[in-house]
């Protein structure tokens, strides 16, 4: 009976093993140990949710709306077919490239209008967190100056909640 130490598997897994502990050990998760603080808190590993190449997502997200001006025709290839189906063949080219044009210019301006909505948006999200800030500050700085006043503020809201409960 051969001896089963000798067999290709446990000499495959003892090298890898051996190849294991040369290894330094500063994996994902001795990381995660280290940087996760106090030592109560669970370990976990974190990972990035914004993938590589482009962090800005709002620029990410208006390109991929925006069509491509250089694919216009490839993107519409049925029109000029439906119309030669209908019969209307009486359109002559220079007739055809104006409303190509025409199409171009209006598709240009949606963009440009989407863009602008985009930008009043991200706009508008900025100026709330601005005023957000300013009023998480504000209360602050009223709990700095009379803090026997806010924690009697709060031991009221507290009675409150647990009555109601």
């Amino acid at each position: 009976m051969a001896n089963p130490n000798e067999s290709p598997a446990v000499q495959s897994m003892r090298k890898e093993q051996a190849e294991q502990r040369q290894q330094p050990r500063t994996g994902e998760l001795d990381k995660a140990i280290e940087d996760t603080f106090p030592a109560s808190d669970p370990v976990s590993a974190t990972h990035t949710s914004i993938p590589a190449g482009r962090s800005d997502v709002e620029a990410a997200e208006r390109v991929k709306r925006e069509p491509d001006p250089t694919r216009l025709d490839e993107q519409y290839p049925f029109v000029d077919q439906a119309l030669r189906s209908t019969g209307d063949t009486a359109r002559s080219s220079e007739a055809s490239d104006v409303d190509r044009q025409g199409m171009r210019s209006l598709q240009r301006e949606a963009s440009r209008v989407a863009e602008s909505a985009s930008e009043l948006a991200s706009g508008s999200a900025r100026l709330a967190k601005a005023e957000a800030r300013t009023f998480v500050h504000d209360l602050e700085d009223r709990i700095r100056r009379q803090p026997l006043t806010a924690a009697a503020i709060v031991a009221g809201l507290a009675f409150v909640f647990g009555a109601t409960r």
